[in-house]
Order: C-alpha cells, then structure tokens, then sequence
C-alpha cells in the first residue's frame, strides 16, 4: 500500500528539520553560538530558501538545537537515575551528571539568549520537580533531610551547582557535588 501523502510530507519535514538540527550541532562544536543561515544550510546540505521554509532566523535554529540538547540531557540524567538503587547515591550520580553538563554551557551573548528562552524555563521546572523527587525519595529512606521541603532543596542543588560552569576542572566540580550533598544530608 502506498504511503499517503500527508506522511510522506510530514517524514520530509521531520528529516529537513534533523539535517538541519544536526548541522546546527556540528557547527556549535566547531565555532561557537555564532553561525549564519548560509553556513547550516550548506552543512546541513539544502538550499537557503528551503531552510528559510523551516526556520525563520538562525535564533529559531539555535533554540531548536537547544530544545532538543535540553531533551537529551533530561533523558541522560533518567538513565543515570535508574542505573542506581540505592537513593543516597542516586542523588549524587544525577548531581554529578548535572555539575558535568553544567561545565559546557557558553558565555557569548547567543548562549545568553538561548538560556533566558521560554523553553529553558520549562525544562528548570521539569528538572527541580525531578530533583525534588529524588531528595523526596531519600528523606522518605531517613538518609537526607526532611526538614526542609524537596522542592527547596532542589532549588538549592540547582542553585549551588550553577558553579560548576565556572570551574576549571573535574576535580573541581567533583568537590562542589561533595559539598552540595553534604548539604542535603540530615542535621546531625
């Protein structure tokens, strides 16, 4: 049977819009935040007027490509949560994780941009209702504190890990995590 029409529509789209994602994301590697129309259609292999179809500006392009790094980070950060069992460690894998992508954030007025969207919004409340239920998680088990509402505690993992961006090593973010988690941990 023959595929209808609006399928075969909708698969090139989603295809074009791949390619073009795509090529936003080599480009990002290799140079930075600051591309033009010209330089993504030709990596992503279309004409400019086909992309201009699909993204009005290179902003759209970006917070495209961001959208769906923000997603793919979400998606890590559940696979490291559900590789661990034990809740106290869990919520350090996923704060460590976290800290590690923090590091890769940019500092050009283009990253600035991407991380003040109304997407980044959305995705920092996905991420502290997360969080928040992993710390809900380890209080219930009595091994982090309770006297303090998750989603506060959340926002203080987040808050604190914010630095991880500024930190020059590995070493450096590993000890930020450790003095995060040492607030989290029950008063004595």
């Amino acid at each position: 049977m023959p595929t209808p029409w609006t399928e075969t529509v909708a698969g090139h789209r989603s295809s074009v819009r791949d390619a073009v994602l795509d090529a936003a994301a080599a480009l990002v590697a290799a140079q930075g935040l600051d591309l033009t129309m010209s330089q993504v259609a030709e990596r992503a292999g279309i004409g400019r007027a086909t992309l201009y179809r699909h993204f009005s500006d290179v902003d759209a392009v970006l917070t495209a490509w961001h959208e769906r790094q923000i997603g793919s980070h979400l998606q890590h950060l559940t696979a490291v949560r559900d590789r661990v069992q034990d809740p106290v460690e869990r919520v350090e894998q996923v704060l460590t994780a976290y800290a590690g992508m923090s590091r890769h954030g940019g500092h050009s007025a283009a990253a600035a941009r991407l991380h003040r969207s109304e997407h980044v919004g959305r995705v920092r409340d996905q991420l502290r209702d997360f969080l928040a239920d992993l710390l809900a998680e380890g209080a219930r088990a009595g091994r982090l504190r309770d006297d303090v509402p998750p989603a506060e505690l959340a926002e203080f993992v987040l808050g604190a890990l914010t630095a991880a961006g500024e930190l020059p090593a590995t070493a450096a973010v590993q000890r930020l995590v450790g003095v995060t988690m040492a607030g989290l941990r029950p008063p004595a």
